[in-house]
C-alpha cells in the first residue's frame, strides 16, 4: 500500500512538472510571435501603369479586304468542293467482313517472327499469348489496318483513319519483330 502511495506522489509530481514547462513554453512563443509580427513589415512595390492604347484606323482601303464575307464564301465553298471530291479516294470498306485481328489495336500485337510459306511472307504474330499467321492484304487493327508488306523483321500497314475534320485519310504504321528479352 505505501508503494502505491509513492507511487501516485511520484506521478502527481511529474505531471505537475510537465503542466509548469508547458506553460512557460506557450507564454515564451506567444511573446516571440507578437515580436516577429511587429517587427515584420510587408513591402509591396507598387504596379506600372498600363500603356494607353490608342485605335488605329484601317488604312488599306484599296487593298482587298481580308474579311470580305464573299470572298469567304468562295473560299468554304472550293474546300468543300475539293473534299467531296476526295471523299471517294479514301474511304475504309465498310461493307467487307472484318477479320478476327481487326479486334485488337496495334499496341496489343508483337511481331515475334516472320516465315515464308508457298513461296510468299508470312508474319508470325502474337496476341494474348496466341500466335496468328499474317499475310499481305490481311487486315489488322481497329483502324481498318491492311498488311502491304512483310519481311523479316515489320509488318507494314495502311490505315485508313478521320482527320480533325471528319475526312478520311491514309497514314502508314508498322509492327516490329520484337526480340525476347534475355
Amino acid at each position: 500500500m505505501m508503494r502505491s502511495l509513492v507511487r501516485v506522489a511520484l506521478c502527481a509530481a511529474v505531471v505537475a512538472l510537465l503542466a509548469a514547462c508547458g506553460a512557460s513554453s506557450e507564454a515564451e512563443l506567444q511573446q516571440w510571435m507578437t515580436d516577429q509580427r511587429n517587427q515584420v513589415r510587408p513591402r509591396v512595390t507598387p504596379l506600372t501603369e498600363p500603356k494607353q492604347f490608342v485605335p488605329q484606323a484601317y488604312t488599306q482601303e484599296a487593298v482587298l479586304d481580308p474579311f470580305n464575307l464573299q470572298k469567304l464564301t468562295q473560299a468554304m465553298r472550293q474546300d468543300a468542293a475539293q473534299t467531296t471530291a476526295n471523299a471517294g479516294l479514301v474511304a475504309p470498306e465498310l461493307a467487307r467482313r472484318k477479320e478476327p485481328l481487326e479486334s485488337y489495336p496495334l499496341d496489343a500485337m508483337t511481331m515475334v517472327g516472320s516465315l515464308r510459306r508457298d513461296g510468299a511472307p508470312v508474319a508470325l504474330v502474337r496476341i494474348d499469348n496466341l500466335l496468328h499467321q499474317v499475310r499481305v492484304g490481311n487486315y489488322l487493327g481497329l483502324n481498318y489496318g491492311k498488311v502491304i508488306k512483310i519481311d523479316e523483321t515489320e509488318v507494314s500497314l495502311r490505315e485508313i483513319v478521320q482527320d480533325g475534320g471528319g475526312d478520311w485519310i491514309e497514314r502508314t504504321a508498322s509492327l516490329l519483330l520484337q526480340e525476347r528479352a534475355r
